[in-house]
C-alpha cells in the first residue's frame, strides 16, 4: 500500500464542519420538523438520547473522516474541486446505495432516505473539499 499523508488540523476542521452542517440540516427550519415525522420521534423524545446519540455521531464521523482522508490521498486530489468530486464518487458508491437498498427493505419513505442521503452528500463533499484543499 502506498504511504497516505493525513492532515489531522483538515481532519478536525472537517469534523467540526460535518456537526454544523448536520445541525443546519436537521434543524427544525430546514429538514428536522419532516425528519422527526417521518422517525415517529418528538423534540423530546431526541432529547432523551441526545448524549449518546451525539457519541455515536462523533464516533462514526471521526472514522468516516479518517478514511475519506485515506482515500482522498489515494486519488491524490490536491484541489478543493478534486476532493469535492472524491466527496461525491464515496457518497453514491457507499453511501447514497446503502441507504436506499435499507429503506426499500425497511420501508421507510423515499423522503426520509432523500434528507438523510442528502445531508451525507453535502457532509462528504464539504469534508472532501477540505481535505484535499489542506492537503
Amino acid at each position: 500500500m502506498p504511504d497516505v499523508t493525513l492532515n489531522w488540523v483538515a481532519m478536525l476542521v472537517a469534523l467540526i464542519v460535518s456537526m454544523v452542517i448536520g445541525s443546519l440540516w436537521y434543524s427544525k427550519p430546514v429538514f428536522g420538523k419532516a425528519w422527526m415525522g417521518m422517525i415517529g420521534k418528538s423534540e423530546e423524545d431526541l432529547k432523551k438520547g441526545a448524549g449518546k446519540a451525539m457519541g455515536i455521531m462523533i464516533v462514526a464521523t471521526i472514522i468516516m473522516i479518517y478514511v475519506l482522508s485515506n482515500i482522498v490521498d489515494y486519488a491524490t486530489a490536491t484541489t478543493w474541486m478534486e476532493g469535492a468530486q472524491t466527496g461525491f464518487w464515496v457518497w453514491l458508491g457507499f453511501v447514497a446505495t446503502v441507504l436506499v437498498m435499507s429503506a426499500g427493505y425497511e420501508g421507510r419513505p423515499m423522503k426520509l432516505t432523500a434528507i438523510n442521503a442528502g445531508f451525507q452528500l453535502v457532509n462528504l463533499v464539504v469534508a472532501g473539499a477540505i481535505l484535499a484543499a489542506w492537503a
